[in-house]
């Protein structure tokens, strides 16, 4: 699953400036929302919940916040470069800088677990994720994200 079938370049927030796990994911839920039309609270509660069960926070200063809801009609996440790193209760227990949220429907099941994969492989590159941190606009934070998307998957 391509990157660019989850992420639209208006879903990029290149500056995020939160304090906090619980106030970097009711940022993402109102962006989210406007860019789904679903209502924030919804996103909000969906991410919180799987964040009960275990971090998303992957380590090396990622995170991936991800849930379905049964109002959501296709696949789609949003990305955030945070200006400060946050404590996101890590695996590693290190401060977390980049999180791509996703909100997958209901009945995504194995479309849901491909698009956490792509996520995944474009984040786990080292190479990547230093473009990442040094790059603050949005377009080429998109273009970075769904170009290395498209590397993934051709290799």
């Amino acid at each position: 699953m391509p990157l660019e079938q989850i992420i639209v370049p208006n879903a990029i927030i290149p500056a995020l400036r939160v304090n906090s796990k619980k106030q970097a994911l009711q940022e993402l839920s109102e962006k989210a929302a406007e860019i789904s039309g679903l209502p924030a609270r919804e996103i909000f509660d969906a991410w919180l919940q799987r964040e009960k069960l275990n971090s998303t926070g992957l380590g090396d200063g990622i995170a991936i916040p991800h849930g379905r809801l049964l109002t959501a009609s296709r696949i789609f996440g949003l990305f955030a470069r945070l200006e400060r790193p946050i404590d996101f209760e890590s695996l590693d227990n290190q401060p977390v800088d980049i999180i791509f949220g996703l909100i997958a429907p209901e009945s995504a099941g194995a479309d849901h677990l491909k698009a956490l994969a792509t996520i995944a492989r474009v984040l786990r590159n080292p190479a990547t994720v230093n473009k990442i941190r040094a790059t603050r606009e949005a377009s080429a934070l998109y273009a970075l994200l769904t170009h290395s998307g498209r590397a993934s998957d051709a290799a």
